[in-house]
């Protein structure tokens, strides 16, 4: 016999348990006043990461190769908040013809990580486009980082428009 709901009550629904987890996202566009091709290669250059980027302690550049205009780089970051650092290997792929930048994730605390940029001409400069989709391998390091990496993700984006000012000026492109 099939269960009927009476006129005026709402049929009950069992929650799903445990609750879903929430993925992290951040994506954000930025129009800074550099060329394209001036924070494409900002970026690109990871081996300085540590020296402006938050939450960077250490980069490390596994292995590169180039095969028609694109690169691939393999490498390990190490970020770290008081007292937690975690370190990740990840394959970064330049490909400057597109304005593009991949990030794959390979190994470390993550389940998975999706990174992109990508440079457009604009307006006396460029739009800088960053997207990072990622969940941790571990709720309890999710629980650690994750607010941490929500805001540091939320100021990628200014550090390296510092850093571009910083290397190119803050005169406007020719």
């Amino acid at each position: 016999m099939r269960a009927r709901t009476l006129p005026g009550f709402a049929r009950r629904v069992k929650p799903s348990w445990p609750p879903p987890e929430h993925m992290p996202t951040f994506e954000t566009t930025r129009r800074v006043s550099h060329t394209p091709e001036q924070m494409f290669a900002l970026v690109a250059d990871i081996e300085r990461y540590p020296e402006f980027l938050p939450l960077c302690e250490a980069l490390t550049v596994r292995s590169r190769r180039e095969r028609d205009g694109i690169t691939a780089l393999v490498a390990d970051m190490t970020v770290g908040y008081k007292a937690v650092r975690e370190t990740f290997t990840s394959q970064v792929v330049l490909r400057p013809a597109e304005g593009r930048i991949d990030v794959k994730y390979l190994d470390g605390p993550f389940r998975y990580l999706d990174n992109r940029w990508t440079f457009t001409a604009a307006p006396s400069g460029s739009d800088v486009h960053f997207f990072i989709d990622y969940e941790f391998k571990s709720r309890i390091l999710g629980a650690l980082m994750g607010a941490m990496f929500d805001r540091a993700f939320r100021m990628f984006s200014e550090a390296f428009e510092k850093r571009a000012d910083a290397v190119y000026g803050t005169s406007k492109p020719a």
